[in-house]
């Protein structure tokens, strides 16, 4: 019971970790863009974007899963050599040659796989809205873009945009006709075609 209470208690400062980390990317990726996001997001906006971006690409997930196994059986490989010197230094148990117990080792593993973790996530989606916002800059700057998708607005006009990104209140987006990017509220816009999303970014 006192395992789950635990676990219980951590996963609302998880989450938290995680909607500050998408703050963070979101805020990096738009900055290189010229826009500060924050004054165009919703609350749910911010509650929903870790998740968005976590599951966005399936390969994305299943590489973190990946990431969290191979921290686990590292530290469980530390934890089975716990009295190996290599191991010791790994865990951080061989100051001035102090014993500590099973408990206060997988303490310290505990915390250890937090730490790496918390800085994988970390480099994931200060990475990501580096990586997102730098090229599609470039881009723009380089007029390389390719304007699939196609948007009509309630006028009844259509025009062909490269869609930078959308959330719950507003899209963004480019024209060929001009390097400046337009913010639309959803309410002006009637349909949107998403076409050949994947050669369009």
């Amino acid at each position: 019971m006192k395992l789950i209470e635990k676990i219980q208690n951590l996963i609302p400062l998880g989450y938290l970790f995680l909607v500050i980390l998408g703050i963070l990317k979101e805020c990096v990726f738009f900055f290189q863009l010229k826009i500060n996001i924050l004054k165009y997001s919703t609350i749910m906006d911010i509650l929903i974007s870790p998740v968005a971006d976590l599951t966005a690409n399936p390969i994305v997930l299943l590489s973190l899963i990946v990431f969290a196994a191979i921290v686990i059986l590292v530290l469980s490989l530390c934890y089975s050599h716990r009295n190996k010197n290599w191991a010791k230094k790994v865990i951080g148990t061989n100051l001035n040659g102090e014993k500590f117990s099973d408990a206060e080792i997988k303490n310290k593993l505990k915390q250890k796989f937090l730490v790496c973790v918390g800085a994988g996530l970390l480099s994931f989606f200060i990475g990501l809205g580096i990586g997102g916002g730098y090229k599609i800059a470039e881009k723009i700057r380089t007029n390389e873009l390719k304007y699939k998708q196609k948007i009509t607005f309630n006028t009844g006009e259509t025009e062909a945009v490269f869609l930078i990104d959308v959330n719950s209140a507003y899209y963004f987006y480019l024209t060929p006709k001009n390097n400046a990017i337009k913010i639309a509220p959803l309410g002006s816009i009637k349909s949107v075609e998403l076409t050949n999303l994947g050669s369009a970014k």
